[in-house]
C-alpha cells in the first residue's frame, strides 16, 4: 500500500469517517427524504447541536420502533430477552456491544431494552 493511501486510511479511521457516513446512510435510507442533500445537512447539524447540549441526536429507531424490535426478540411474549438476544440487537443496529453490564442469567425488559439502546445510540453519535 503506497504511502499517501496509507495516510488516507489513517485520517478516515481516526476520524471515525466510515461509522459517520454508514450512519448518515442508514439515516437517508430510513427516512428516504425527497431532498436528500437537505436532509443529510439538517443531520449533520442535529448532531452538531446535540454536542452542544442545545437538541437531540437523530434517531434511526425510535420508541416504537424498538418495542417491535422487542416484540420480535420475545418470540413467546415472556415480558423480557436475554443478554443474547440484546447483543444481538445492537449488533443488527450498529451499536457497540463493548462495556455491557448484564449477565448472562439477567432477563432484560422492554423498558431496560428501549433506555439501554438508547444509551448505545447516545454513545455513538456522541465520538463525531
Amino acid at each position: 500500500m503506497a504511502a499517501g493511501e496509507r495516510e488516507g486510511r489513517d485520517y478516515l479511521r481516526r476520524h471515525r469517517i466510515p461509522e459517520l457516513l454508514h450512519r448518515l446512510a442508514a439515516l437517508l435510507l430510513y427516512h428516504r427524504p425527497e431532498r436528500p442533500r437537505e436532509f443529510l445537512i439538517r443531520a449533520l447539524e442535529r448532531v452538531k447541536a446535540a454536542k452542544r447540549a442545545e437538541g437531540e441526536y437523530p434517531y434511526l429507531m425510535d420508541r416504537a420502533n424498538l418495542a417491535a424490535m422487542f416484540q420480535l426478540l420475545d418470540v413467546v411474549g415472556q415480558g423480557h430477552i436475554t443478554p443474547a438476544q440484546y447483543r444481538e440487537a445492537l449488533k443488527t443496529l450498529g451499536l457497540s456491544t463493548e462495556d455491557l453490564q448484564f449477565g448472562d442469567d439477567e432477563n432484560i425488559t422492554l423498558e431496560v431494552f428501549q433506555e439501554e439502546v438508547k444509551k448505545k445510540m447516545l454513545e455513538s453519535w456522541a465520538v463525531y
